[in-house]
């Protein structure tokens, strides 16, 4: 079995294909209309981060890291595609976003994770700290931050 590759996205190509999985994902699977999944973060430049995943030549995980204030990486838009879950995709998937944040000098990572996703998150270290689940996009989250 080939090792999953972590990609850091350089082209237009790679963006194109992280978008893809998030449609896949949030638009079509959890109904998240496209307007609100695609935002002036989803481009080639210094504001934003994206990373892909590729195993066995097949694109199956993204992830984008934006700054969120000083020394805090936000992580967001994290998607595994249905047919790659529970195969410590999204593991490796966070790691290499932590592992940039960490790379560009950020301290603390934060994430607002879907209520289901939350142990998977508390996982790896990540602990709730908004008072209460709140709605984005029609689904219910919580706000999670780790120390890198």
């Amino acid at each position: 079995m080939m090792a999953a590759e972590i990609i850091h996205v350089r082209t237009e190509e790679q963006l194109q294909e992280c978008l893809k999985i998030r449609k896949e994902v949030f638009v079509e699977e959890q109904n998240v209309p496209l307007d609100l999944e695609i935002d002036a973060f989803d481009t080639l430049s210094s504001d934003a981060n994206h990373i892909l995943i590729q195993d066995d030549g097949q694109y199956v995980a993204t992830g984008r890291l934006i700054y969120y204030k000083e020394g805090t990486a936000k992580m967001q838009r994290i998607a595994v595609r249905k047919e790659y879950r529970s195969k410590g995709l999204g593991r490796v998937l966070l790691v290499a976003l932590e592992e940039l944040a960490r790379e560009l000098g950020l301290r603390y990572s934060i994430l607002d994770a879907q209520v289901q996703a939350e142990p998977f998150y508390s996982k790896l270290g990540y602990e709730v700290i908004s008072k209460e689940p709140f709605y984005d996009a029609g689904i219910l989250h919580v706000r999670m931050q780790k120390t890198l």
